[in-house]
């Protein structure tokens, strides 16, 4: 049973007006009578074939998830203010956007530019590497839950992220989430994993840029049908898109398009360029139309040692190579060759003058030579002769 409007709950959100409504239940624009704020409200509707007890539970692990949500700091993340469970229900409140959905804007616009989606897609990846990083799963990436706001992509509606994965669940048959958005392998029931949530994003991205869902089908495993095919998807808007959107929309999970990839691609695709540009080709484009600079060799030995010496000779310089594209200004390489000094055979003038000069020793007189082992026994050196303080 859907709330009335006026319908205060928790004693402190106000419901004003439906401003959307899914197969999951309505968001309401309501109003926070404690902040004195508006705000979005969740209605989550459980499906009925659930037993009372497994409706606390989900209600419980939806509280949970939500608190978790919360705690996820980022643009494209929509901001989760509080998670109330009234009337055996969650109710999730969130931050108002006044924003179109990517839906609707297919809707109005037509088939958006393969850039601007690139950049939404780019936005709302981040978003999910997010909440995966987290432990949090959407399962329910479609283009009426992505609000764009100018230049903000914001994914939104995190009430399906705590209805799914639970063996209970599972075992009860439902498989939660829009027709041609659900991945393959969730439809065959296997668990649902982050590479579900990255299929999604791709038939989100698809519908924006070919302005037509992948199939038409209504149910989900009529979508099923058309993809196991074999034929190919057509991609005839797509452009630069179109090698990411197959990679996303592989049908085995172990082959899919990991996020930090799609994530590369997107940036490229967004900016301008090829989803296969390597990442480096816009630097070396910049380096190929520069000029060539040369520059000049060293070696071990200075330029200028030695040019202050008399018998050294200037040096011609060394022919340079020349640049791979375009030619460079010759320049002057004044590094000499190693020399090899030619033999000493005298002393260059000057050098050596800082010595004392060496003069020649007297040779002492004879009397002096007879008398010198009786001179140095008796006498103290201050008295000996000059001769003999000389010879030591």
């Amino acid at each position: 049973m859907r709330a009335p409007s006026g319908y205060l709950l928790a004693a402190r959100y106000r419901l004003l007006e439906p401003v959307g409504r899914g197969g999951m239940g309505t968001v309401w624009r309501a109003r926070d009578e404690l902040l004195h704020r508006d705000v979005a409200v969740k209605e989550v509707r459980l499906p009925a074939v659930l037993d009372e007890e497994l409706r606390a539970e989900l209600c419980a692990r939806t509280e949970r998830e939500g608190r978790a949500t919360a705690m996820v700091a980022h643009p494209s993340v929509i901001h989760v203010f509080d998670v109330v469970t009234e009337d055996d229900r969650p109710w999730i409140v969130m931050e108002l956007l006044e924003a179109r959905s990517l839906e609707q804007m297919i809707r109005e616009e037509g088939p958006l530019p393969p850039r601007r989606v690139a950049e939404v897609g780019r936005q709302i990846l981040g978003a999910l590497r997010a909440v995966h990083a987290k432990g949090i799963l959407h399962r329910d990436v479609k283009p009426s839950n992505v609000l764009v706001v100018e230049e903000r992509a914001v994914l939104t509606d995190f009430g399906l992220a705590a209805l799914e994965g639970d063996a209970s669940i599972t075992q009860a048959g439902i498989v939660l989430g829009s027709a041609g958005y659900i991945a393959p392998e969730r439809v065959l029931g296997a668990k649902a994993s982050p590479a579900a949530d990255l299929w999604s994003l791709g038939a989100t991205l698809y519908t924006a840029v070919e302005g037509r869902g992948l199939s038409g089908r209504r149910t989900a495993a009529a979508a099923l049908a058309a993809l196991t095919s074999g034929e190919p998807i057509p991609m005839e808007k797509a452009g630069p898109l179109a090698p990411i959107l197959r990679a996303l929309l592989r049908i085995d999970p172990e082959t899919r398009l990991d996020g930090v990839r799609a994530s590369l691609m997107l940036a490229r695709v967004a900016a301008g360029g090829s989803a296969e540009e390597p990442l480096g080709q816009a630097a070396s484009k910049s380096v190929r139309t520069s000029t060539a600079i040369s520059v000049p060799s060293f070696t071990r030995r200075p330029a200028h040692r030695g040019l202050h010496r008399a018998d050294a000779k200037p040096v011609p310089p060394r022919p340079s190579a020349p640049a791979a594209r375009a030619p460079a200004r010759p320049v002057l390489d004044m590094t000499p060759p190693p020399q090899v000094p030619p033999p000493r055979t005298h002393r260059r003038a000057g050098e050596g003058t800082h010595r004392r000069s060496v003069e020649s020793r007297p040779a002492p007189r004879p009397i002096i030579r007879l008398l010198a082992p009786l001179i140095q026994t008796l006498l103290p050196r201050r008295f000996w002769p000059r001769e003999l303080r000389k010879r030591g």
